[in-house]
């Protein structure tokens, strides 16, 4: 990995040209990542994109229902390990920090990160958590 290396993310990578949409390369990158197999998904929903601040990325988050428990496989040559973060956990607010940081160009721009088990999850992991976390608050 030459982007991100280190930091806490979900399951993506670049789009293939076998890839019939960025849905598909969302499950294929799973698939390949952490071993969810496409059969065992039901996606629900697609959040906004998300611009990655440092290098310019623009991540397509996708929102899916999987079984649980679910046996992952990790792939070592991709990620270091699996984290399990349960949503109530991420909606504890005592694990949310919201602060203004300024960026190369001296700008201040808002972030967010989350807090669990002694890992810090920022960037545009936690835009993404945020996001779904303000959308499923907003729904009732």
């Amino acid at each position: 990995m030459l982007h991100h290396k280190g930091q806490i993310s979900f399951p993506g990578g670049k789009s293939h040209r076998t890839d019939s949409s960025l849905q598909e390369t969302a499950l294929r990158e799973s698939w390949e990542e952490i071993g969810l197999n496409p059969k065992d998904v039901e996606v629900i929903g697609e959040l906004d994109d998300t611009p990655t601040t440092t290098t310019g990325f623009l991540i397509s988050p996708f929102v899916a229902l999987i079984p649980y428990p679910y046996n992952f496989t990790r792939n070592p040559h991709e990620i270091d390990e699996i984290l399990d973060i349960p949503l109530s956990a991420l909606m504890d607010k005592s694990c949310f920090k919201q602060e203004y940081v300024t960026d190369d160009n001296d700008n201040k721009i808002k972030a967010y990160s989350y807090e669990y088990k002694g890992r810090i999850i920022w960037g545009a992991t936690s835009k993404i958590i945020k996001q779904l976390l303000d959308t499923l608050k907003s729904a009732g």
